[in-house]
């Protein structure tokens, strides 16, 4: 029988820069691949998400590699006595192409804190502690509730009031990297001031040149 392994791109401690837990320290277990995006530059032109700025192929990253269960949980408690963190952020990619419930079990009983960051075209396992939904103009959301809702915005003709009838605790809107970010963020600005159930969120560890 072959056993489960979970391909890392990169597994490091850091600040949170974005939303509600913006500032706060964390473990970062970055998922390798995406289903909106292959990650190739060839692809871009039709990807869903033309717009993202990380990069998840592969697992040549800090800590990067393919785990079994009991490793991977074994390197995150290393992680964990050495920094005294206990929140995880399941981050991307596309983390829910490979999470599952025996992962989120074991973390568990280790007591860990477990962030999930999502485009939400997948439905999340129970057992997530925070749930943060980033939509993409083009894809079908399937997780319609959370913690958090955190759109990049501008995105074509995606309204931000579209999902406002969805069960989230908050709602973000975060200026998408560009060219015209400056416009973006304006944008973001000026839809939070008139909108004031949208919060904005800015990428704090960009400014800070921290992962």
């Amino acid at each position: 029988m072959i056993k489960k392994q979970y391909i890392i791109k990169e597994i490091f401690y850091s600040l949170q820069g974005e939303g509600m837990h913006s500032g706060t320290p964390a473990i970062f277990v970055r998922f390798s691949g995406c289903n909106l995006w292959s990650g190739r530059e060839e692809d871009r032109i039709n990807a869903i998400c033309k717009f993202c700025d990380t990069d998840f192929v592969g697992y040549d990253g800090e800590n990067g590699g393919k785990y079994l269960l009991h490793e991977l949980v074994g390197l995150l408690n290393d992680i964990r006595s050495e920094t005294k963190c206990k929140f995880l952020i399941f981050t991307g990619g596309e983390p829910t192409l490979q999470i599952d419930e025996k992962l989120i079990d074991e973390l568990h009983k280790e007591e860990f804190f477990i962030s999930l960051e999502t485009n939400g075209t997948n439905d999340v396992l129970e057992g997530i502690d925070w749930i943060t939904v980033s939509p993409k103009y083009g894809s079908t959301l399937k997780q319609n509730h959370g913690n958090e809702l955190k759109l990049v915005f501008p995105q074509d003709d995606l309204n931000p009031n579209i999902f406002m009838s969805l069960d989230f605790d908050n709602y973000y809107l975060q200026p998408k990297e560009s060219l015209e970010y400056d416009d973006n963020l304006k944008l973001c600005l000026d839809y939070c001031l008139q909108n004031p159930d949208w919060k904005l969120s800015l990428q704090t560890h960009k400014y800070l040149n921290i992962k």
